[in-house]
């Protein structure tokens, strides 16, 4: 999550009273919808020097959150607590940086990543993707000159977010952070 907060005011792009738990399908429905919506994205402040964001209501009970990018910043490698997602570039672009592979959620510190977990995808703007419960990734601005922006939406409402070191192939737990840590 970004490291600075700004004023969210009143969600224009929330969706219904919950009633059921929304799919990855339906969570990518949203933030691509969300990040069509120009006015909306256009109402974020952008910090030239670290990331802003505002939070919405996100479908069925979901949290969501546009965030925007300066060139440069990423949110370094970490996982989304169990809470499946998806998130979808505004504009700009943005590069993420996952491993396919299923890490275990508990009972290690270090893990040595096998070879070709690797994977990178370049979302430009319009561009999203979906992910389940065990997703590890950092998503990075890697432009000079350009801010980017991007909508993201987790069910249910993220319960921590573990943080992660790289060195090559060596996976470290370095911090669990905890809703109010972040926002």
């Amino acid at each position: 999550m970004p490291a600075a907060a700004t004023a969210a005011p009143e969600p224009t792009a929330a969706a219904a009273t919950p009633s059921a738990a929304p799919s990855e399908a339906e969570l990518l429905d949203f933030v691509r919808r969300t990040a069509a919506d120009s006015e909306l994205i256009a109402s974020l402040p952008l910090d030239p020097e670290g990331r802003s964001w505002l939070r919405l209501n996100g479908p069925g009970g979901s949290e969501a959150w546009i965030i925007s990018w300066p060139p440069g910043t990423g949110t370094g490698w970490h996982d989304h607590g169990g809470s499946h997602g998806a998130f979808a570039t505004a504009d700009g672009e943005l590069t993420e940086q996952s491993l396919a592979a299923r890490l275990p959620t508990e009972g290690w510190k270090t893990l040595e990543l096998a070879d070709g977990v690797d994977r990178e995808r370049l979302l430009s703007a319009g561009r999203g993707r979906a992910f389940g419960p065990h997703h590890v990734h950092q998503v990075l601005n890697e432009t000079q000159d350009r801010h980017a922006v991007s909508v993201h939406a987790y069910y249910p409402p993220l319960p921590l977010m573990r943080r992660y070191s790289r060195t090559g192939a060596t996976l470290r737990l370095e911090q669990v952070e905890r809703p109010g840590e972040w926002e």
